[in-house]
């Protein structure tokens, strides 16, 4: 079976952004239940099935049937050597002044399954045809929402640590990278060390995305890629500044061949619209974005005959 089609933007934070309790867990989580980037996808079919296959139901993974959150749920996390982070040699330090490498490690990301699933239940009853959530959730679209926000208080940080799309890549994510710092590593489509991605300093992260949505905002107005950038610019600032931005073309690169792979010019043509648009370059924006709607348009196909 394939690997979930997702892709991910990440944030892997210090361990001591955390209280001493959640640092503790997720120490705990790191040795009990080691996770790999390629084995995400599965781990979060895994957890879900699991949820709706229980007796009695479960609304949300890692919760009771009554919704109370289990104290005995895995504390899924992915951990990062900060030696990965692509910008650092090109003079971009962390935010805190001084801070080495060294002292950052471990950088982690928790999988958040329970308040990510609750997020994304939300949108599924917003936008599902009232048979098909009826048959899917056994819960009024009241009481998710409201079990929903409960959740999302609890969060550490206020905000989930990761964020995922099924089939594509949001073209505003490549306004947080630059295309030098892409890392690629081919192998066949079904082994799992085949990897597209980036990972960011937060500094750079959030400079870029600031930048891009004023852009944005002022040349073609505050709807569309304007509001995601600005949506992500402030999810953003829930982390601590020495965090790390990661984004993961995940399972999206089993529907990708070794040369559309090498001829993926995304974070490119996107840097090169935001500064086609400061300049009022027509012409760069429209080509620039036909090239990327060429690309992922490709890509789009696959989930409508899913």
């Amino acid at each position: 079976m394939p690997r979930p089609f997702v892709a991910y933007l990440r944030v892997y934070q210090p361990l001591t952004a955390f209280s001493d309790e959640f640092a503790a867990r997720l120490r705990r989580g790191l040795s009990e239940h080691p996770l790999t980037r390629a084995g995400i996808g599965e781990r979060e079919r895994e957890l879900w099935l699991r949820s709706q296959l229980a007796v009695p139901r479960r609304l949300l993974p890692g919760e009771f049937s009554d919704g109370r959150p289990n104290p005995n749920a895995p504390q899924d996390v992915l951990v990062l050597d900060p030696t990965e982070v692509t910008d650092l040699d090109r003079g971009t330090g962390f935010g805190t002044e001084g801070a080495e490498v060294a002292e950052l490690a471990p950088l982690v990301c928790p999988l958040d399954m329970r308040p990510r699933s609750a997020a994304a239940l939300v949108g599924f009853l917003s936008g599902a045809p009232t048979p098909l959530s009826s048959a899917a959730v056994d819960a009024s679209s009241d009481v998710v929402r409201s079990r929903a926000s409960s959740v999302m208080a609890q969060l550490p940080s206020g905000a989930v640590h990761s964020v995922s799309s099924t089939y594509t890549v949001p073209l505003p994510w490549f306004a947080l990278v630059e295309q030098e710092e892409r890392y690629v590593r081919l192998a066949p489509r079904e082994d799992p060390a085949r990897a597209v991605r980036w990972t960011v300093t937060m500094e750079s992260a959030r400079s870029r995305v600031a930048r891009a949505g004023k852009v944005a905002g002022e040349a073609i107005g505050e709807n569309g890629p304007a509001r995601i950038l600005n949506d992500t610019d402030r999810w953003l600032r829930h982390f601590d500044e020495d965090s790390v931005l990661e984004l993961d073309y995940g399972g999206l690169v089993q529907l990708m061949d070794d040369d559309q792979i090498l001829a993926d010019t995304s974070a490119d043509d996107v840097q090169r619209i935001v500064d086609a648009l400061e300049r009022g370059d027509g012409d760069e924006v429209g080509e620039r974005y036909e090239r990327l709607r060429d690309f992922w348009g490709d890509l789009a196909m696959f989930e409508r005959a899913n």
